[in-house]
């Protein structure tokens, strides 16, 4: 059957595909973002509709003179890769429009935990572990970021240093003590 008389399934199914395993947002949440955050997603999506779109429109349109549709490499890769273009547009123009801005510099030499907080903690087999609670759309585990809907996070969340919080687990209840609260300069 032509692709062309097959219905496409409404809503944002073809959200899902914004990004490598992003979570949704939850019901009725906030989208909290960082201020860099926001600049490198905004960077990213004028980036994306400013010059890669344009090249691969103009990359397709060449390659449809080019004759057979149907076996041209190059109409086909770019078509499938200008619908990816226009999915990450969709979702970055969605989470950006919903997105608010909290600066964590506000809270600098604060000692309770926050959005945008730096953490230390130890575990009660005495590791440390420091990780930065940083926007669903922004946190990178690998560089110690998590998102501020993770359950570390909302363990941490209001939490004081040298308070305990409790923090389950798929191991059961593990206890956490909170060595240190840092936030970045104003102005850094």
């Amino acid at each position: 059957m032509n692709k062309a008389f097959t219905k496409e399934p409404e809503g944002d199914a073809d959200d899902d595909d914004g990004g490598p395993g992003l979570p949704p947002l939850p019901p009725g949440g906030k989208n909290y973002i960082t201020p860099a955050g926001y600049q490198r997603l905004r960077g990213e999506l004028v980036a994306l509709i400013d010059e890669e779109r344009p090249k691969m429109v103009e990359t397709v349109s060449w390659a449809a003179k080019n004759g057979d549709r149907s076996e041209n490499g190059d109409y086909l890769y770019g078509k499938k890769r200008l619908r990816e273009i226009d999915r990450r547009i969709r979702f970055l123009t969605k989470r950006l429009d919903i997105a608010e801005v909290a600066d964590p510099s506000l809270h600098h030499g604060n000692d309770q935990i926050y959005f945008g907080a730096t953490v230390t903690y130890a575990n009660s087999r005495g590791e440390e572990r420091t990780i930065t609670i940083k926007g669903i759309d922004e946190a990178d585990n690998l560089a110690g970021e998590v998102s501020w809907i993770a359950p570390i996070a909302r363990a941490l969340l209001k939490a004081r240093e040298g308070d305990e919080v409790k923090l389950q687990t798929p191991g059961g209840v593990e206890v956490l003590e909170v060595i240190a609260v840092n936030y970045p300069a104003p102005g850094g």
